[in-house]
């Protein structure tokens, strides 16, 4: 399972807004073993950063859902992750340097124009996983 959470592109996270609705997202995310980090990149967005859905309803609701999943024609090849979890903002310098080094080194993509230094970072630790399929 950990190899496939280190390998998967990209994950979906859940979030619930201020009138408990249901907020889902894909993500870019890396996963240390231990954590996952999701920053968020230069891409263009409808709002600034710090108005973006999922980062007001995790200040708000810190519980998150992460899922990474993968489907293939055959379905006896189908998994999914499912990470039950508390996201946060990594405030940390230390911390935050090295998510954004281990997110450039999975995506060739984050050059210095696309995840800058000062871009926030989520951290989201785990408090329930569950798997099912070809794991």
């Amino acid at each position: 399972m950990r190899a496939k959470l280190k390998s998967s592109r990209v994950a979906r996270l859940g979030t619930v807004d201020a009138e408990r609705g249901a907020h889902v997202v894909p993500v870019c995310f890396v996963y240390d073993g231990k954590v996952f980090y999701s920053a968020i990149d230069g891409k263009p967005k409808r709002v600034a950063a710090g108005r973006l859905a999922r980062l007001k309803n995790i200040r708000k609701t810190p519980q998150v859902a992460l899922l990474v999943d993968h489907y293939d024609e055959d379905w006896t090849r189908l998994w999914y992750v499912l990470v039950r979890g508390v996201a946060e903002l990594v405030s940390v310098s230390s911390e935050r340097k090295r998510a954004l080094k281990l997110l450039r080194a999975k995506y060739r993509q984050y050059g210095p124009d696309l995840l800058r230094d000062d871009a926030p970072v989520l951290r989201i630790t785990p408090r329930r996983v569950v798997a099912w399929g070809d794991i």
